[in-house]
């Protein structure tokens, strides 16, 4: 399999140490990506699958062959409503918990007790630097992932009607798909509010904290690749609850739910699979990326954080590509194949 942009004779896990990133590490952009998906890689994740599946899925989708193109349609509204309700309500809930993860690691003293900054600071000169306290915020920060899942599966699924007409049939846009259409417009929070808010959510988040299987977590994981498992668990959670709702859907058409419905399984299981496989095989490339990153970086004082957005970014752009750009084909011939069988039988 040859990796764009770089010569195959690359591939070879003995000759990834010759590529230059010389130029690339230090690209503010890339920069402030990698710090943007460290401090919060739940809406970094749902970002790229904003770009991904707004714009390069559906055309993905609609070049399939072999699939009714009304099946393809719907394939393409739900990709569509799904990237813009997870953007949003993502948006939404993860900033404050974001901001009250920053507000332990600011001022541990006010939200840890002294033993829980001691077990996560560990030899690290900082409770920020520290692996086990990155660990642990990463658990919090992508949680807000599951916390949406919910509305998000709803939403999803109610905004399929009206995509559907507003990009494939203008025409056919009644008064009940008009009394659908969401509207995410609202006042934003007063300053005050939002700071307490997030206050008492650093004291109930600190609290957690404190407990001591949560710490022996910390100390047994840290180097796990836990960003990779928990958009996992989140796409099964997602896919679960959309398949619930499509099913009870009354504006989607009954002879179009199981298209929806083996695509977004299928899609899924694809996904998750391939990811960790090929997540594996850019395990040595990714070593000697981060190696070099160091050694270009290494007198930023933001490093850690850097090293944590690769991190956690690299599962993201895997399970988006994956997601967003492979998948839809398959998954939709194959949802084709399987509704096909079960019409003829």
């Amino acid at each position: 399999m040859q990796i764009v942009g770089i010569n195959q004779n690359y591939v070879n896990k003995n000759n990834w140490a010759s590529v230059s990133f010389s130029g690339f590490c230090n690209n503010k952009f890339l920069l402030k990506s990698l710090e943007f998906a460290s401090n919060n890689g739940a809406l970094f994740a749902a970002g790229t699958a904003l770009l991904s599946s707004a714009i390069i899925r559906p055309f993905a989708i609609l070049a399939t062959p072999k699939a009714e193109k009304e099946n393809k349609q719907y394939a393409c509204a739900k990709s569509i409503s799904s990237s813009l309700v997870g953007f949003g309500i993502m948006a939404l809930i993860s900033t404050p918990i974001v901001r009250a993860v920053e507000n332990i690691a600011k001022r541990p003293q006010k939200y840890l007790n002294n033993n829980s900054i001691k077990i996560f600071k560990d030899n690290s000169k900082t409770l920020a630097n520290s692996s086990k306290f990155q660990f642990i915020s990463k658990i919090f920060k992508l949680s807000a992932g599951f916390i949406t899942a919910f509305p998000k599966a709803f939403f999803t699924c109610a905004l399929i009607p009206p995509v559907m007409a507003f990009f494939f049939n203008k025409k056919e846009i009644s008064n009940t798909e008009k009394n659908h259409q969401i509207s995410f417009t609202g006042r934003n929070l007063p300053n005050n509010l939002y700071k307490n808010f997030t206050e008492k959510l650093s004291i109930g988040i600190g609290k957690i904290m404190d407990l001591k299987p949560i710490q022996n977590l910390s100390q047994k994981y840290h180097q796990t690749n836990i960003a990779q498992h928990i958009f996992s668990a989140n796409d099964i959670l997602l896919t679960g609850l959309f398949v619930k709702s499509v099913a009870k859907n009354k504006d989607i058409k009954e002879n179009r739910k199981k298209a929806l419905i083996y695509n977004a399984s299928i899609m899924t299981a694809l996904t998750i699979v391939g990811g960790y496989a090929v997540n594996k095989i850019l395990d040595k490339p990714t070593e000697i990326f981060i190696k070099k990153f160091k050694e270009i970086n290494a007198n930023s004082t933001k490093l850690n954080k850097y090293i944590d957005g690769v991190k956690v970014a690299k599962p993201a752009l895997i399970l988006s590509v994956l997601y967003y750009f492979i998948a839809p084909i398959v998954s939709t011939m194959l949802a084709e194949i399987a509704t096909t069988k079960e019409k003829a039988s």
